[in-house]
């Protein structure tokens, strides 16, 4: 009876070992399929890549997917859940799918000429085309799976993010935002009104537009001086000029002067002759008729120049 008993000590022991070795198991399975659960999804918001304007360089290289939205469209916000969806298979199709917020990153906006909400491009090394297919995650797919972005004509590389052009387009939507910024921290936290904003804003882009204008003169006239100030001999011709220019004036003043002379001395003359027609106008006795009895000089001058032509006639 001993022996059994003893026996049946063991055999219980045993079974409840058993018991709790199970029950570890089923805990460290547990535990195990938790870490993988929570790895997984920690991992899912790693497979859209957020684009800035601080790293959107890295799209030129590989392909990708790329959507410009806003968190105020109604539009965007019914496409996240299928993009996100999209970007789970990111990884097995060997395609990078990415996101860029307008709203904050403005540059962008400006970069990729963004005129619609919500805007997807496709990327191939650095050669951009716009997707205009349906939003579903089952086009998406095909459209790189089965490469029909072949069949879009690619963003010309005049208009290409990289180019100049764009360069100065995202700067001008950075300035832009920028300046709406500043008048709403001006009106909102200062309490400056509108009209006072709007006149700050204008005379500050009155004095610099007026110091950068004087500031390209100088690099100008610094970079590319005149040839006519440069040479030598400009200011050995300028002289010379300017005493040309007053023998000139002092010729021209001669000439005047001995014109009024001609005209004095044709005054005289006339003076002359009008007094010798006084003279000869009188009384057939030879004195001179009282006035108001005479001709008009006018009248004599006729008769005395009449009476001369006749004589030249005979």
């Amino acid at each position: 009876m001993a022996s059994l008993s003893e026996s049946c000590r063991t055999a219980s022991t045993m079974f409840s070992f058993t018991g709790q070795t199970k029950r570890c198991s089923w805990i460290l399975c547990l535990f195990v399929l938790m870490c993988l659960t929570s790895v997984q999804v920690a991992a899912k918001p790693d497979s859209l890549t957020d684009v800035t304007d601080g790293n959107w360089e890295q799209i030129l290289t590989g392909e990708w997917m790329i959507e410009f939205y806003a968190p105020w469209c109604p539009a965007c916000q019914q496409l996240q859940p299928v993009w996100k969806e999209f970007a789970d298979w990111g990884e097995d199709m060997g395609i990078n799918i990415a996101k860029v917020d307008v709203t904050e990153q403005p540059g962008l906006s400006g970069r990729f000429i963004i005129t619609s909400l919500p805007t997807i491009y496709h990327c191939k090394d650095g050669v951009f085309r716009k997707y205009q297919g349906a939003r579903t995650k089952e086009d998406f797919l095909s459209f790189v799976d089965e490469q029909k972005w072949k069949a879009v004509e690619p963003v010309s590389s005049w208009f290409g993010p990289s180019s100049i052009l764009m360069n100065s387009m995202s700067a001008l939507f950075k300035l832009s935002m920028f300046i709406r910024r500043c008048h709403n921290y001006m009106t909102e936290q200062l309490g400056i009104p509108v009209w006072g904003s709007y006149v700050i804003f204008g005379l500050v882009t009155l004095f610099s537009g007026l110091a950068l204008g004087l500031l390209l003169v100088f690099i100008a006239d610094f970079v590319f001086p005149s040839r006519r100030f440069s040479s030598p001999d400009y200011y050995q011709k300028k002289q010379t000029m300017e005493q040309a220019r007053l023998m000139k004036q002092q010729d021209d003043a001669h000439e005047a002067d001995g014109e009024e002379d001609d005209d004095e001395e044709d005054e005289e003359e006339d003076g002359d002759q009008d007094e010798v027609w006084r003279r000869r106008r009188g009384s057939p006795e030879g004195r001179p008729e009282p006035k108001g009895q005479g001709f008009p000089d006018e009248a004599l001058r006729k008769r005395v120049v009449c009476s001369r032509e006749e004589e030249e006639d005979t």
